[in-house]
């Protein structure tokens, strides 16, 4: 069972435009569809596609449209009821696979709904008479207003406080003040899945173009992250592939390019393609060979679409192993700060 927590569900509206997007103009679309999304939900969508059990955690009331969508999908899910309505964000589409979002904030969550939402991912990980042990606990996305940064440390560290043994292994994937938060507070993940851009902002690089431009620097970066205690780094890097770094090794995944539809979620697809390929035993090397797969899956379906296991080619990626020989300061990181915890 792998449970995923989404602080910040929404319903995604995507718009298919027959051509490329216009400033001020009235455009008329080529389609729509509308999907319960959020990263963790996202995740569960396409790790119960490929008959992955799994679990999705979040807050929102019964009859909102998020989790009516849930229901109306089949995907498994927890949510922890609040009165306000989760937010809408809307994705609009280029035929050329060029991808412009637009996300809303999302209703605040009270510190009494926090330890509520808290509570029920510390339930939902607690191993149940008759069924089997929760394998990992995926935090993902945004943070509502009215949450505080270091959330997710906080979550992570009640279900390993409670848990203690039997907590399952914590994967995260989130940018911006909740992945500094959860860095900070001494509550890293056993998986970090960033891109360019979030491992540029959490090692404290300059330049994220010179990181999804060069592997190796990359994987350098990668290994910052793996001295603040982050397990392992699973970083995605666009038409580069993906890197794979760990205490065993380090690996870059590629592929032939794929004719895209819509990048959203394809992130998200390889997380779930990384963890149903774990949690079935396999190598690492051979995990990041799935998690490349499903993201260039995902990517050549409409929408917010995941892809099942059976859409996906892993033959068609490459993996190489890296060798990451120490050179000193790493050229474009940032130099340390003293880091301050949020008041």
């Amino acid at each position: 069972m792998i449970v995923t927590l989404t602080a910040n569900p929404s319903l995604d509206r995507t718009v298919e435009l027959p051509g490329a997007l216009v400033r001020g103009a009235v455009q008329r679309a080529a389609g729509t569809t509308e999907e319960s999304g959020g990263k963790g939900v996202n995740v569960c969508r396409a790790l119960t596609a490929s008959g992955v059990a799994s679990l999705a955690v979040l807050p929102g009331a019964d009859e909102d449209p998020v989790t009516a969508g849930l229901r109306q999908a089949g995907i498994p899910y927890l949510n922890m009821p609040i009165t306000a309505p989760l937010r809408s964000n809307i994705t609009l589409t280029e035929p050329d696979g060029t991808t412009t979002k637009v996300n809303a904030p999302g209703p605040s969550l009270s510190p009494v709904e926090q330890e509520a939402l808290i509570a029920l991912v510390v339930g939902a990980c607690t191993p149940k008479e008759g069924s089997g042990p929760v394998s990992w606990l995926v935090l993902a996305g945004s943070l509502p207003p009215g949450v505080p940064p270091n959330f997710y440390a906080l979550v992570a560290q009640a279900v390993r406080e409670r848990l203690g043994t039997e907590a399952p292994l914590i994967a995260m994937d989130s940018s911006g003040p909740p992945l500094t938060g959860a860095l900070m507070h001494g509550a890293a993940p056993d998986l970090l899945k960033p891109n360019a851009e979030e491992l540029a902002e959490a090692a404290g690089f300059s330049n994220e173009a010179a990181l999804e431009a060069d592997p190796l620097l990359a994987a350098r970066a990668a290994g910052v992250l793996r001295e603040r205690g982050v397990g392992a780094a699973l970083v995605t890097l666009g038409a580069k592939g993906a890197l794979l770094v760990t205490a065993d090794g380090s690996w870059l995944a590629t592929r032939p390019p794929v004719q895209a539809r819509s990048t959203v979620g394809a992130g998200d697809s390889a997380l779930a393609g990384y963890l149903l390929a774990e949690v079935a035993g396999v190598p690492p090397a051979e995990c990041l060979r799935q998690a490349v797969a499903h993201g260039a899956a995902a990517a050549a379906l409409p929408g917010t679409a995941v892809p099942t296991l059976a859409q996906t080619d892993p033959g068609e990626v490459t993996v190489t192993a890296l060798s990451i020989e120490p050179q000193g300061p790493i050229a474009g990181r940032a130099a340390a700060a003293p880091q301050k915890e949020e008041s």
